[in-house]
């Protein structure tokens, strides 16, 4: 059996799971509500953390080879090929 898509072997519901929280952080990033550093105090002192922003061109592609894999798993979006019907 190979392989079409680094995704085989999700079943469906993750898939779509992951599908809803990439498209959320999409829309996220996309308003500029996506937060990229954040700095909180501690009872220690303050503390720091940084988050990797996406990319909005890597998020889409992500998001579209999920939907693909989608579809490959639930037969949606098959195209269906007419017939080959010589013309003389």
């Amino acid at each position: 059996m190979s392989r079409t898509s680094v995704l085989d072997g999700l079943d469906l519901v993750t898939l779509q799971a992951r599908l809803t929280a990439m498209q959320l952080a999409l829309l996220d990033l996309q308003s500029g509500a996506q937060v990229a550093t954040a700095s909180y105090a501690q009872g220690d002192g303050n503390q720091s953390v940084t988050y990797r922003a996406a990319d909005i061109a890597s998020l889409t592609q992500a998001i579209l080879t999920v939907q693909t894999q989608i579809d490959r798993l639930t037969g949606a979006n098959m195209a269906r090929r007419w017939p080959m019907r010589p013309f003389f």
